[in-house]
């Protein structure tokens, strides 16, 4: 799977988010920082997803790969 990362500048910081993923957002006072900071939050939305996918007593987990 790929995702993008997009970088704007806004009046005071850098704004980040994932494109495919609009929930995912950032910001910082550089370019590097707000990447930083956005793939922090990218991770973060990641670890969430996983937590609310858990399940007690699955009966099939196959990983999927999108290119």
């Amino acid at each position: 799977m790929k995702l993008t990362l997009i970088v704007m500048r806004g009046d005071e910081y850098y704004v980040g988010t994932v494109k495919e993923l609009p929930g995912v957002i950032s910001q910082g006072s550089s370019i590097e920082e707000a990447r930083e900071n956005t793939l922090d939050a990218l991770n973060d939305y990641l670890d969430d997803m996983r937590l609310d996918n858990e399940t007690s007593n699955p009966v099939l987990q196959q990983e999927l790969v999108f290119q």
